[in-house]
């Protein structure tokens, strides 16, 4: 392991039902000389009294146990362990179980026949404080992980994902949408720029030619005037090729180009406002172009800078991928980097 402290043994309580698999799990984690199994235990009632009496650092959680199930038993394991940490390790491949297993507290969720490739990495993962969710699941149901990513994420902090796009006590948001087709992508930006543009805040779109007439069209179909929003300064509109070009070098956004041109624009739309608290609303496609046309690395890294704004602002933004374009084996991580720098991650529109 790379990022887990070598000063200390990882003390880890083991939980399943299945002898036979534990001594698999047993022996996948005498791979790792820093992981130190303190204890088993083969029921829910068992791991909530094993976990208050070991305090372990990790425990490794079956779901479908007897007397109490998995996700029954890690609220009150919370209770009596608060510092230890939780990793769902089951058979069920369904994103709703996962889903339902991360909110009660988990950190990560592997599937166990993909146990053997992933269950290391997903111990690293959780105990250096990130979340971890089974490939099965990312290059399948990208749904599903959209909304567990989010999930695991507003955990921490108590809060579920709906609270937290409605919630006052959090600042900006920076939402991220996977769509599965054009129509999709407008429905969305549809309703996240014309709240604003009803609420008169100002609206900042960066999007294709196409998304951009399409969407026109839309807020007009929704009774707001787009080309009076546009006279008076609040609807700005800017093609993302050309946008993209402003701040771009050798491939990567650079942060100080990047940095003066959203400036520039957020304080003109601030100008425009009507109310006297606005907030700025922006949404668009520039990373998702990079990311088609196969820089990934410059699509990462300007989903950091945008995320950098969103705080530095306090402004809304939504970006919208296409799922499909994360559908083939190899891109888990991308779409992992992706979501890690969203606040929010939205289910895909049909």
């Amino acid at each position: 392991m790379k990022i887990i402290n070598k000063q200390s043994f990882v003390r880890i309580l083991v939980v399943d039902d299945f002898a036979a698999w534990r001594d698999y799990v047993l022996e996948k984690l005498r791979e790792n000389r820093w992981l130190q199994v303190v204890g088993v235990a083969s029921d829910g009632l068992e791991a909530i009294s094993k976990a208050d009496e070991l305090q372990p650092d990790l425990i490794l959680l079956d779901i479908g146990l007897s007397k109490l199930s998995g996700i029954g038993a890690a609220p009150r394991i919370r209770q009596v362990a608060p510092k230890s940490k939780m990793l769902f390790l089951s058979q069920e491949t369904d994103p709703e179980v996962a889903r339902k297993a991360l909110n009660v507290g988990g950190r990560g969720y592997v599937v166990k026949s993909d146990a053997e490739n992933e269950l290391l990495a997903a111990v690293e993962a959780v105990m250096s404080g990130e979340n971890f969710v089974s490939s099965k699941l990312a290059g399948h149901v990208l749904l599903g992980v959209a909304d567990l990513l989010a999930d695991a994420q507003f955990q921490r902090e108590g809060l579920s994902g709906a609270t937290l796009l409605s919630s006052k006590k959090v600042g900006h948001c920076h939402q991220v949408l996977f769509y599965e087709d054009n129509a999709s992508l407008l429905d969305g930006f549809t309703r996240f720029v014309g709240a604003a543009l009803k609420a008169g805040n100002p609206a900042i779109v960066v999007a294709t030619e196409s998304h951009r007439d399409s969407l026109f069209q839309r807020l007009q179909a929704c009774g707001l005037d787009p080309r009076v929003e546009i006279i008076q300064g609040r609807y700005i509109v800017l093609d993302a090729v050309d946008t993209l070009a402003t701040f771009m070098t050798n491939d990567l956004p650079d942060p100080v180009r990047f940095l003066n041109v959203m400036s520039d624009l957020i304080s003109t739309a601030t100008q425009a406002a009507k109310g006297e608290h606005p907030r700025v609303a922006a949404c668009g496609e520039c990373a998702p172009l990079l990311w088609a046309e196969g820089k990934a690395n410059a699509a990462i890294r300007l989903e950091e800078l945008w995320n950098n704004i969103a705080i530095t602002y306090d402004i809304d933004i939504l970006c919208g991928y296409p799922s499909r374009s994360f559908r083939d084996e190899g891109n888990d991580y991308i779409f992992r980097k992706i979501c890690e720098y969203h606040s929010a991650v939205n289910p895909f529109l049909k």
